[in-house]
């Protein structure tokens, strides 16, 4: 292993570290680790401190983590297999140890919300638009038949040349863009990566989905301002959903024109490799710059919000914080309360249904596709 191989592990780590880092500071200042509380006492001094705490904490587990790498690098130097297992066992320890800290600030804000009862005195409302569903929420759906066209143009493509491929074939490739799995020649083999790609197709196009039809959160202090937050909030991941998924599709085809055409052992895995840290990047800087719900974007509003109004407290539903459990609410799909995205509902049966569907299809495929 040389300072190459330890340049990829950062640029895989540091996002990671990042996006848990910083967690506090993107989501709605309507919530604190998990807790809902008024949007007036977000910048209070307490509860900047947590955020500050919750950082440096994590921050330092993350230093903690990039020291062990360094040592393991040196320890078990040329030997990829055990560096391998050490990264990924690292990166497991380090979301496992974190949840444990978030866990111990979300206790604290429950702690801190239940000694101020002047906070359940304030109004509590549900804010919902009814202009909502006309409202150009995400890009077209349209645009992932880009990746459909990729895979069925792979299929074609592979078909009709299916005698110039070799009799063994690259199918996997490590960290600096290097083959290390190998596949012989049939059938299923040749069309594994396009129908992996039509899987994965379908699968943003399913986020895109859900981006759109997801449960509408508007912030009751100021609805007129949240509204726009949010679209724009949704607007931008729905542009970035369609771009990752597109340039992903588009970056696998390498590994098939490889079997047909001659070119470096090493592009497609580079080229996948280095979309992947581009795209895991990407989604750093935008949640950096438009927060959970679209609460890091600036925009005007024609009258000043009411810091007597909050949003209704269904933090009861939220267990731990992160998990939303409503037998009585209709949707499916909603925002995270602790982190930017979506998450779902676990009590609606459909929710299992899709998650089933998508983990299944994740690990049969692969199996069904190998010789």
């Amino acid at each position: 292993m040389n300072d190459a191989n330890l340049l990829i592990f950062l640029a895989v780590l540091l996002p990671l570290f990042a996006s848990v880092m910083f967690i506090p500071y993107w989501t709605r200042r309507t919530e604190s680790f998990g807790v809902s509380i008024p949007e007036d006492v977000y910048r209070r001094e307490d509860l900047r401190m947590m955020r500050k705490n919750y950082l440096l904490i994590t921050g330092v587990l993350a230093l903690l983590t990039l020291l062990v790498l360094w040592i393991s690098f040196s320890h078990f130097s040329g030997n990829e297999t055990a560096i391998g297992i050490v990264f990924g066992c690292l990166i497991a320890a380090y979301m496992v140890i974190t949840f444990f800290v978030y866990l111990h600030f979300h206790q604290r804000m429950k702690k801190i919300k239940a000694n101020e009862p002047e906070w359940s005195k304030k109004a509590q409302l549900i804010s919902i638009s009814t202009t909502f569903h006309v409202e150009k929420r995400v890009y077209s759906h349209l645009w992932f038949a880009i990746g459909f066209i990729i895979a069925i143009a792979m299929v074609i493509l592979s078909l009709v040349k299916y005698e110039q491929i070799p009799d063994k074939f690259p199918i996997h490739y490590n960290l600096r863009g290097e083959p290390d799995g190998w596949s012989d020649k049939s059938l299923r083999s040749v069309l594994s990566m396009p129908i992996m790609q039509v899987y994965l197709s379908a699968l943003f196009l399913f986020i895109n989905v859900i981006i759109s039809k997801s449960k509408q959160q508007i912030s009751a202090a100021d609805s007129e301002q949240s509204l726009r937050q949010n679209i724009i909030f949704r607007r931008r991941w729905s542009l970035f959903t369609i771009i990752m998924g597109n340039g992903l599709v588009a970056s696998m085809s390498l590994v098939q024109l490889s079997m047909l055409y001659n070119m470096s052992a090493k592009l497609p895995g580079i080229v996948i490799t280095g979309f992947a840290i581009a795209s895991v990047l990407g989604a750093i800087v935008l949640s950096i710059t438009t927060g959970q719900g679209g609460s890091r974007v600036t925009v005007k509003s024609a009258k000043s919000g009411d810091p007597q109004k909050i949003d209704r407290d269904d933090d009861r539903y939220w267990k731990l914080g992160m998990f939303y459990f409503n037998r009585n609410d209709p949707a499916i799909f909603l925002e995270k309360r602790f982190g930017v995205g979506w998450t779902n509902n676990w009590a609606h049966p459909l929710s299992w249904i899709f998650i089933i569907v998508i983990i299944g299809l994740a690990f049969l495929l692969p199996s069904l596709l190998s010789n």
